[in-house]
């Protein structure tokens, strides 16, 4: 099991911010979880790491960085 951040350079929709955004696990079969840093938070899982990159990525302008 291995933790996450989302960090955000530009917020194109002005909902989530810059920095870091949402906090996240790995697990070791694969799926993820993600719990958003924001006023209005939510958690969600997601099959592996790519899938979440695909939707939350805005095509490089939020990034995975692993905390350990």
């Amino acid at each position: 099991m291995r933790r996450f951040e989302l960090h955000r350079d530009t917020d194109a929709t002005g909902v989530s911010g810059v920095g870091i955004v949402a906090e996240g696990v790995e697990f070791g079969n694969g799926y993820c979880a993600l719990t958003w840093r924001t006023v209005n938070t939510s958690v969600a899982f997601y099959p592996n790491i790519q899938t979440l990159e695909a939707i939350h990525g805005h095509s490089g302008a939020t990034r995975v960085v692993w905390v350990d």
